[in-house]
């Protein structure tokens, strides 16, 4: 089975710094396949006959943090998944290049509801939000995203329960994957 994982936190202000090929070997050294890292942010691709999600999340885990040496929060999903969500995106997400647009992960056991129910409800005159399968889709003016809810999320307690793509990355990733899979 196909999987992405989008790890949180890394290589942020010079904090929980980690190359992307020793991330790349990592995972290889564990018996993963076809393993693709896409940009800095921590993004994997990888191939794995494990299906039980929370399992494999786990070892990952665990396997991250020993290479590492510190602990990393990960969402990970099945490719096909991020491709549904992304399909089922609302019709105001990315379309608008005056905003800004995110795809909030959310990392289990938490949920989306819970997410958005410790934000709190949105500012519909500044910002949208929508949700299929616990990505929350989020957009809002570049000109007003100081006056949204949502850009205040880094100062909640909810905050270490995601992690955060732009739509850009978000859909590379589906890009990235579909050219890699035709080498393979």
């Amino acid at each position: 089975m196909r999987y992405i994982a989008l790890l949180r936190g890394i290589n942020v202000g010079g904090k929980n710094k980690v190359s992307m090929s020793d991330l790349k070997a990592c995972f290889e050294h564990a018996g993963y396949q076809n393993v693709i890292t896409y940009i800095n942010s921590g993004n994997v691709l990888f191939d794995s006959e494990e299906q039980e999600l929370r399992r494999l999340t786990e070892e990952c885990a665990k396997m991250i943090e020993k290479e590492f040496g510190f602990p990393i929060g990960i969402v990970l999903i099945h490719v096909d998944t991020l491709k549904e969500a992304l399909e089922h995106a609302p019709d105001w997400w990315d379309e608008d290049s005056e905003s800004k647009h995110n795809a909030i992960f959310v990392i289990p056991p938490a949920t989306a509801e819970e997410v958005i129910a410790e934000v709190g409800s949105i500012k519909p005159e500044y910002e949208k939000i929508a949700v299929c399968n616990e990505i929350i889709f989020w957009s809002a003016p570049l000109k007003t995203f100081s006056r949204t809810r949502w850009s205040k999320i880094v100062g909640t307690k909810t905050y270490r329960n995601i992690t955060i793509r732009n739509a850009n990355t978000a859909k590379k990733l589906l890009e990235v994957n579909n050219y890699e899979q035709k080498l393979i």
